[in-house]
């Protein structure tokens, strides 16, 4: 049964249970206690009458009359029960003669029979009689039933009635209403109802038919309007999907297949992060909260794995609305093939990071690479070691033999200082010749004493360059992380020290950072800023020491040599202040201060009697040595009206060991412009005869350290220096060049130098070199040439 007509048949039922039925009770009650009265008091008449008979009979012990009477009573359908008896119980009449329950019965009756004699009414006996218990029903009579089943007939009739016209009139229509309905959920097009009224329920169907024709235009449209946007999705050359708040895939485009290959049953209602690489997953999961702009679109590129079980590179960008009550959440993701963008990227960034020539890091990725290993270490506990590598000729290379070979040497370093290290160590060529290295391991300090000197070793076999063998040797320096330095800089920087220090002691060799070089970095960086404050408020001054003539005394020449006078530390120390003006380039400008103002002294000498033929022998470093020398040297010349051939240039064998064609080409120019060119603190480097004969050499400085020799304690050594002086002396004359013996201290020394026939000579024992106006006082305690030597050392 419908559940609309099982409702109605359940109102009606009520109704009548609530209604009806409370009152028919009620009137059925009230007709039963009518009835029952009536009967009582009719059955009580009756027993008034009978029992007044009984009078008699019981007064004249009538048995008979007796029996008849209470048959008759208890033939009344009423009475249950009679029993009469007399006031002696000798008459005691039972009809019937068991009695019945008393529970059966309505009502018991008793009552007194008397009699009227003729002294007055007396009492016989006593009659007792029980009214029988009645149903509801059965008091009444046939009529009454008669009209109780009228009035069922009634309700039922109308009860019928309500239920057909329930029937027909809203269940029909509201079955071809579900029918209609369930039509177009099954079969998926717009059915209408087929009913015609000028009721509610026709009106209903109306709406109804209305309703659908409306949604089927709607449909239409929207079906028209899903096939334009799904073919325009479709037809988009561009990979487009969407996904819902659980980041399922809810569509795929067709090009979106076309490039990953997957069918779109096997990834509609995936999750999309299930075809993201695994270690990208998260970084997609975040995408919300890392990469969302403010016009809502959120960027991301992750690994997105092909159905061929390829890995590509995607940029994914994503749009949507949020859920609100109206609507669901609304994704469209665009997702672009990045790959060849990716690897150009990465190619790119490749190549920034690394060194072009030896394909080792370079700064920039060395950099990198320390702060993520700093990390690393952190984490597990262990030590960083960073080695600093300089390579200690390379510039000699370059100069004499030419980048390509520099470029050569570098390539042959990088391949053996890589094959000292572990796989996961890192090498960097952070510019030049130098190099940088990173050891990570739980005591990093001995392993990276031990593979500095496996570098250190693997460097002393020759290279092979064009042919040539060419010996290269390499200063470390070593600093490790946490001991030395707390950040990434400051271990590149003491690791630098470390390699400065083994550069200022002897190169060539591991050196392991302690603070103490952090104490000479701070000098050197004070000297450093020195050395430019000197050069702009004019500190450096040039100091001359008399070279005399051995022979008689006689001044024959100074050397100019350079002093930098700080206005509150007073004179520092100039060899320091030359090393490290030649490391950071600003010797030049230093030297050509020196010069100036030493040729300008020269001719502030000259003017002395019997000094106008002194000559000036200025010291020049390498880096001095360019071709413009010349031309500035003979401008400084004629701006003071000295002549070339006054000038005497001193350089050391390191300057000709170089065998630059730069520095040989200024020595020919320098000669040519006739200044005279000496050969300072010979035999104490790599001495060559050839020198000598292939360099425009004319005076040759004896070295101090065999000056002092000639008057050392052990007669060995005395005889041994001697030879050599003398030695000198032979080849040098020979070769048609002066002597000039440095460092004379005592007058023994001078008389040695003396009897061997040596020319020149200065020291200590003449004068300590002195700034210009000290010295015009000092020169007149030096005799002309008749001044016998012993006075003029007294004098000293």
């Amino acid at each position: 049964m419908h559940s609309v007509e099982s409702r109605f048949i359940a109102i009606v039922i009520g109704a009548l249970l609530v209604f009806v039925a409370p009152l028919f009770v009620l009137f059925l009650i009230l007709s039963s206690d009518r009835v029952a009265r009536e009967r009582l008091e009719n059955t009580e008449v009756l027993l008034k009458a009978n029992v007044q008979a009984l009078g008699k009979p019981l007064w004249d012990f009538d048995k008979d009359s007796i029996d008849q009477i209470v048959g008759a009573l208890q033939a009344d359908a009423d009475i249950s029960f009679v029993r009469v008896r007399d006031t002696s119980d000798v008459i005691d009449i039972r009809k019937p003669e068991l009695s019945p329950d008393p529970n059966d019965a309505r009502s018991i009756v008793k009552t007194d029979i008397l009699y009227r004699a003729s002294d007055g009414i007396k009492k016989v006996g006593s009659a007792e009689i029980w009214i029988r218990k009645e149903g509801l029903f059965s008091r009444f009579t046939k009529d009454e039933m008669g009209i109780f089943a009228i009035f069922f007939f009634a309700v039922a009739t109308l009860f019928t009635a309500a239920i057909i016209g329930n029937r027909i009139t809203i269940i029909r229509p509201l079955m071809r209403l579900t029918a209609a309905i369930e039509a177009t959920r099954r079969l998926g097009s717009r059915h209408h109802v087929d009913w015609t009224s000028n009721d509610e329920m026709g009106a209903l169907a109306h709406n109804f038919n209305e309703m659908q024709s409306k949604l089927e235009r709607e449909e239409n449209e929207l079906k028209l309007a899903h096939t334009r946007a799904t073919d325009i999705y479709n037809l988009t050359p561009a990979m487009l999907f969407s996904i819902d708040a659980a980041n399922r895939i809810t569509a795929v485009s067709d090009y979106w297949l076309t490039a990953t290959g997957y069918r779109r049953e096997h990834v509609i209602g995936q999750e999309f992060t299930d075809f993201v690489a695994e270690e990208c997953r998260e970084t997609y999961r975040k995408r919300h909260a890392t990469s969302k702009s403010e016009a809502g679109i959120c960027e991301v590129t992750v690994r997105f794995r092909c159905a061929d079980g390829s890995v590509i590179d995607v940029l994914i960008l994503e749009t949507g609305a949020e859920a609100s009550s109206g609507r669901q959440a609304l994704s469209l993701s665009v997702m672009t093939d990045v790959t060849d963008l990716k690897e150009a990227e990465n190619r790119n960034h490749r190549q920034a990071i690394t060194d072009h020539l030896t394909g080792l890091l370079n700064r920039q990725g060395f950099e990198g690479v320390l702060d993520e290993l700093i990390g690393e270490v952190d984490t597990l506990g262990h030590q960083l070691a960073c080695l600093f590598v300089d390579l200690d000729r390379f510039k000699w290379i370059n100069d004499n033999l030419g980048h390509a070979a520099g470029d050569d040497v570098l390539c042959q370093v990088a391949m053996r200082l890589r094959r000292q290290l572990r796989a996961n160590d890192r090498i960097a060529r952070l510019g030049g010749d130098e190099f940088a290295i990173l050891l990570s391991a739980p005591n990093a300090r001995q392993l990276a004493l031990d593979v500095s000197e496996r570098l250190v070793s693997s460097l002393r076999a020759p290279l092979v360059v064009n042919g040539a063998e060419l010996n290269v040797s390499a200063s470390i320096g070593v600093a490790i992380y946490p001991d030395h330095a707390a950040t990434a800089a400051c271990l590149l920087q003491k690791s630098d020290m470390a390699m400065y220090a083994r550069k200022r002691d002897g190169k060539n060799g591991v050196q392991l950072f302690d603070n103490n070089m952090v104490d000479i970095a701070r000098k050197r960086l004070e000297t450093e800023q020195f050395i430019d404050q000197g050069l702009r408020d004019d500190w450096f001054t040039a100091y001359l020491q008399p070279i005399v003539c051995l022979s008689d005394g006689r001044v024959a020449g100074f050397e100019a040599l350079m002093r930098l006078n700080h206005p509150e530390r007073g004179l520092l120390p100039p060899a320091e202040i030359i090393g490290i003006a030649e490391e950071n380039g600003s010797i030049g400008r230093i030297g050509d201060c020196i010069l100036s103002k030493s040729i300008a002294s020269l001719a502030v000498i000259s003017k002395l009697d019997g000094l106008s033929d002194t000559y000036l022998a200025v010291n020049f470093s390498p880096l001095q040595f360019e071709p413009v020398l010349p031309n500035r040297l003979a401008a400084l010349l004629l701006e003071n009206g000295i002549t070339p051939s006054r000038i005497v240039v001193e350089i050391t064998e390191a300057v000709l060991m170089l065998d630059n064609p730069v520095v040989r080409d200024v020595l020919d120019a320098l000669s040519e412009l006739g200044c005279r060119i000496a050969l300072d603190d010979f035999g104490t480097g790599y001495s060559s005869l050839s020198y000598l004969n292939r360099f425009p050499v004319d005076i040759v400085k004896v070295d101090q350290s065999f000056t002092r020799s000639l008057s050392s304690d052990q007669p060995d050594v005395r005889r041994k220096s001697r030879m050599l002086v003398e030695g000198i002396r032979t080849i040098s004359h020979q070769m048609g060049c002066a002597v000039v013996a440095e460092g004379i201290e005592t007058e023994e020394q001078w008389d040695i130098l003396q009897a061997m026939n040596i020319e020149f000579g200065q020291g200590y024992l003449l004068s300590r070199p002195l700034p210009l106006d000290a010295l015009l006082q000092k020169l007149d305690e030096f005799t002309m040439p008749a001044r016998p030597p012993e006075r003029l050392a007294a004098a000293s």
